[in-house]
């Protein structure tokens, strides 16, 4: 069950926010059965965008997953 301040896993790609499937992001708010809102940062710290997402297109982080670095 994925709750607020968990990190998740961007299951698809959305080009429209410059994120990639497998970008990693922290949910920031529930919308109860509509999903999640979710905050993708840079390593450094900034924001990128906080987007309103699907159940669909989030899992939760694995416990054997390694996070990976991409450029913007």
């Amino acid at each position: 069950m994925i709750k607020e301040l968990d990190n998740v896993v961007l299951t698809v790609d959305l080009p429209e926010h410059g994120l990639k499937k497998g970008d990693v992001g922290t949910v920031v708010l529930l919308h109860d059965s509509r999903g999640y809102e979710v905050e993708f940062m840079t390593l450094g710290g900034s924001t990128l965008v906080v987007v309103s997402l699907p159940h669909n297109q989030v899992r939760p982080v694995g416990s054997h997953e390694i996070a990976q670095a991409r450029a913007l």
